[in-house]
């Protein structure tokens, strides 16, 4: 018996992505590829092929996509997902994009829950063929950057208390660290004297391989610790 063929479609407002998909996945007589450059008409395709019983197995999609008109519902990849779960027409989920910041990737990964998370800069159509056969295991895939991003911000958390992100939080609103004390407190309300703070803003620094005190609260909010 004849294998069926996987059914894939996807958006993105980039022509030259769209092909090196398409030219990736005809190498493989079991996929089948269906591009759309907009959210709009990628959502209707969905919902068109659900109705005549030929759902979509995987949809890829960017997150940001500056071709929008005002004639555009959807803006862009997130409110397509949103929406296609809302209805109960989601097919599996990959994300293609350029989006690489981890509080970004993070809240997608955590929001959004795609199988997939690939970025653009390294994708290969070996990375997207692997991504497929583990998305239609319902197992993840995130490029190797992303999946280290993912797992250093969970290390991180780990080693997170209420202090720390204490301090972190108050970092920018004080130019001398001496300004903080009356400020920190700990669990039960007393505050923390200026050498438990820095005692604490030392091992933050090592931990997260701070050169300063604003190197710090930059990878803060690069790993998404701190808004």
């Amino acid at each position: 018996m004849k294998k069926e063929r996987v059914k894939i479609i996807a958006v993105d407002d980039h022509d030259f992505l769209l092909e090196g998909i398409v030219n990736a996945f005809n190498e493989y007589d079991e996929m089948e590829i269906v591009t759309k450059s907009n959210c709009d008409s990628a959502y209707r395709e969905i919902k068109k092929a659900v109705a005549t019983n030929v759902p979509f197995d995987i949809l890829f999609t960017d997150l940001s996509f500056d071709n929008l008109t005002e004639s555009d519902e959807i803006e862009g990849g997130e409110a397509l997902i949103k929406r296609l779960g809302k209805e109960g027409l989601r097919p599996k989920i990959g994300v293609i994009t350029g989006h690489s910041s981890t509080n970004r990737v993070f809240n997608v990964i955590h929001n959004l829950k795609p199988l997939a998370y690939i970025l653009k800069s390294n994708c290969s159509g070996d990375e997207l063929y692997f991504a497929v056969q583990k998305m239609l295991n319902n197992e993840h895939f995130y490029t190797h950057s992303i999946h280290e991003k993912l797992l250093r911000r969970r290390i991180v958390e780990l080693q997170m208390d209420d202090v720390a992100l204490q301090i972190l939080k108050e970092l920018p609103r004080h130019s001398k660290i001496k300004n903080m004390v009356g400020v920190i407190q700990n669990s039960k309300g007393a505050a923390l004297s200026l050498r438990t703070i820095e005692n604490k803003l030392s091992n933050l620094r090592i931990d997260l391989d701070a050169n300063n005190n604003i190197d710090l609260f930059t990878i803060a909010k690069e790993l998404g610790i701190i808004d």
